[in-house]
């Protein structure tokens, strides 16, 4: 029997602007999904057996490592669905993960690329941020250009992104949860529509490449403030560029004057807004006041581990 886990993650910077080749910074945040794989007498998940009708990540994932006699997975999460943490790339590495140390070929870089892999098969699209931190843990710097602590690449249909070690201090950030689930692809289409017929669109996904920059700059200063004051920016930009909504606005209002800076993460329309702050308990008053779910996290944690 193996168990192993991965943690979930946050995009803290650059969500949208990364499909068009600009940085984005994602963190990995200490709630985490677990995996335990075992032989067994036929192949199940979570107590039952597997349905080839349903395409699951875990199924997926078994298909992508794994050829020997049946095993059971069974998993246990932290991550709420569709909240925008990374819950699908959790359940991929940890999975990858625990079949791979079975068979002894436990390796990062490969459990982050079949990850990688398999989102793209279930989603039909994905980027390899979120199973690159789940697998990697701490902060990981995406960028179209290779530079300093190079983890690895990834290509897919003429597009490579390079991933980056980033050192992440110990933050508190608290999450606000609208409970509204929105597909990401249509709010990327909608983003790549404005960038074409738009200039200012295109202006404003430059200028959410520059706060990534800026953004790793103020982690590895330990600059909480000004990396606040991105945050607030950015929003104001994924505002713009329409991939908010009243919910996640709300949220964030009510989040700000208690905190460095907040942000709606991932693709918006709905999903969850971050909020960095040393007071987590007054933000996550005044989310729930405002109908929000708070789930209070931390950074600077590991990525995928055998337990």
């Amino acid at each position: 029997m193996v168990i192993t886990s991965a943690p979930g993650k946050l995009i803290l910077l650059g969500e949208h602007a990364v499909v068009f080749g600009e940085p984005a910074i994602a963190v990995a945040i200490d709630l985490r999904l677990r995996c335990i794989a075992s032989p067994s007498v036929e192949f199940t998940i979570n107590g039952k057996v597997i349905d080839d009708a349903y395409r699951s990540y875990i199924q997926a994932s078994m298909d992508k490592v794994w050829r020997g006699d049946p095993v059971s997975i069974r998993t246990f999460s932290d991550l709420h669905s569709g909240s925008g943490m990374g819950s699908s790339a959790a359940v991929s590495v940890a999975t990858l993960a625990a079949l791979m140390q079975l068979r002894g070929m436990f390796r990062e870089p490969r459990i982050a690329r079949l990850g990688f892999e398999v989102e793209s098969e279930v989603q039909g699209r994905a980027s390899p941020i979120d199973t690159s931190v789940s697998t990697h843990g701490q902060g990981i710097f995406v960028d179209s250009e290779l530079g300093e602590d190079h983890l690895w690449s990834m290509t897919m249909d003429k597009r490579t992104w390079h991933i980056h070690h980033l050192r992440v201090p110990e933050m508190t950030i608290v999450v606000g949860y609208t409970g509204i689930h929105a597909p990401t692809g249509p709010l990327v289409d909608m983003v790549k529509d404005k960038v074409s017929e738009n200039r200012w669109a295109r202006e404003a996904i430059d200028r959410i490449g520059e706060i990534s920059l800026e953004g790793m700059s103020a982690l590895r200063n330990d600059d909480l403030s000004s990396l606040g004051e991105l945050m607030n920016e950015d929003h104001s930009l994924l505002s713009k560029l329409g991939v908010s909504c009243p919910e996640l606005d709300s949220l964030v209002k009510v989040a700000r004057p208690l905190s460095y800076g907040a942000k709606l993460t991932g693709a918006g329309g709905g999903g969850s807004m971050i909020a960095l702050t040393d007071d987590p308990d007054a933000v996550s008053e005044a989310i729930r006041e405002k109908g929000g779910e708070p789930i209070i996290v931390h950074t600077g944690v590991q990525g995928v581990t055998v337990e």
